[in-house]
């Protein structure tokens, strides 16, 4: 890969940057002074909004998501399929009819997963709001 060429003229090249990386002292009572890491995988904006949606209702179908979280059918199916790769939803596909229809659910896996994420959310917001 091709290094960037960003730096002005003459200026000297730089090892990593030496500032340790931010950590939260005290959250999640007296936490180690390691950076908390977020959920990546349910930091997404629709990510989280399909597992939200989850969280308070028992199934969704594909169509009742897709009008729910106003979003595209290759949208939803992508971000469906990496939270379904992760074992936080159960995907069911079944027919009504001739017509193919597929419902999502909360696992057990995503429920604890959201848990842990909305507690970190939250310890953040403390954090905050203390300073």
């Amino acid at each position: 890969m091709a290094e960037s060429n960003l730096a002005p003229k003459g200026a000297q090249k730089r090892g990593p940057d030496p500032t340790p990386a931010p950590s939260l002292r005290g959250v999640r009572g007296g936490a180690a002074a390691a950076p908390l890491e977020l959920d990546r995988l349910i930091h997404e904006r629709l990510r989280l909004a399909i597992v939200s949606a989850l969280a308070v209702n028992d199934t969704l179908s594909f169509t009742e998501l897709k009008r729910l979280l106003d979003t595209t059918d290759g949208n939803l199916s992508v971000h469906a399929r990496k939270l379904e790769d992760a074992h936080y939803i159960v995907c069911t596909k079944m027919f009504e009819g001739r017509v193919p229809r597929t419902e999502y659910r909360l696992s057990a896996a995503g429920r604890r997963a959201l848990e842990r994420y909305l507690e970190h959310m939250e310890a953040l917001i403390r954090a905050t709001r203390a300073r």
